[in-house]
């Protein structure tokens, strides 16, 4: 067996264990954004916070009522901001509902994965659901927080499972804290609300942030591409 790594850290444990391996990098890294694509309907759109609730029906079910909150504060707060939620196809249809009995402005959801990232990057900040979209969020140089929450038993296995500090893949590699997380109970619409509002009152923090996570993309980032690092180690293999 020859095993493929994404992440450079994780060559450490494989080696230790006498695991034939190779660092190829992530393929999200090597996606290069058509950022030509129109966007008619967010052109006047400003200050734009980009949300990702999750993919599954869980997660949209227990992240959409707090971030929907926070929403609320943050335009009790200060209006001009405009929110828009990255969908897909299979929860879009839940999210509108819920959104719907709300009733808020400055609210929208898109789920076309041709204009997702060229809304991202006009994104001013992201509240971004623990997972791979946030190395997404990071490459577009988008200042963010991550957010997670699961039911009590599912929580309490995982933590007995996994002796992790952090669970962004930033804060993993840098072993502290680039972006902040609200895991659980701190996963509410207050403190993601003080995060979010701290954040953009502080331009050096989102300065510093965004240095720290270029730096660590770098080193994330193989030679060439992932798939051709990947396809060099498979065809040596072929007589």
């Amino acid at each position: 067996d020859h095993i493929l790594l994404l992440f450079k850290f994780e060559k450490k444990y494989f080696d230790k264990e006498k695991l034939t391996n190779t660092y190829v990098g992530h393929p999200l890294l090597d996606k290069n954004i058509n950022e030509n694509i129109k966007i008619d309907q967010f052109l006047d759109k400003k200050n734009i916070i980009s949300i990702f609730p999750g993919s599954r029906v869980s997660e949209i079910k227990y992240h959409v009522p707090i971030l929907l909150n926070f929403i609320k504060k943050m335009i009790n707060k200060d209006s001009k901001f405009n929110f828009i939620f990255h969908s897909t196809n299979n929860t879009k249809k839940l999210l509108s509902n819920l959104l719907l009995k709300e009733k808020i402005k400055n609210v929208e959801i898109i789920n076309d994965d041709k204009i997702k990232n060229v809304v991202l990057k006009k994104s001013i900040f992201a509240v971004v659901k623990s997972g791979t979209v946030s190395l997404e969020v990071c490459k577009m140089s988008v200042p963010s927080i991550i957010i997670y929450k699961m039911n009590f038993i599912n929580f309490f296995i995982a933590k007995l499972l996994l002796n992790i500090k952090y669970v962004n893949m930033i804060n993993i590699i840098n072993n502290k804290e680039v972006i902040p997380e609200l895991i659980q109970s701190e996963c509410n619409a207050d403190e993601i609300f003080k995060s979010v509002y701290y954040f953009l009152k502080k331009p050096n923090l989102i300065a510093d942030q965004k240095k720290e996570i270029k730096n660590t993309l770098k080193s994330l980032t193989s030679p060439s591409s992932s798939s051709d690092e990947a396809s060099k180690i498979i065809l040596s293999y072929i007589p």
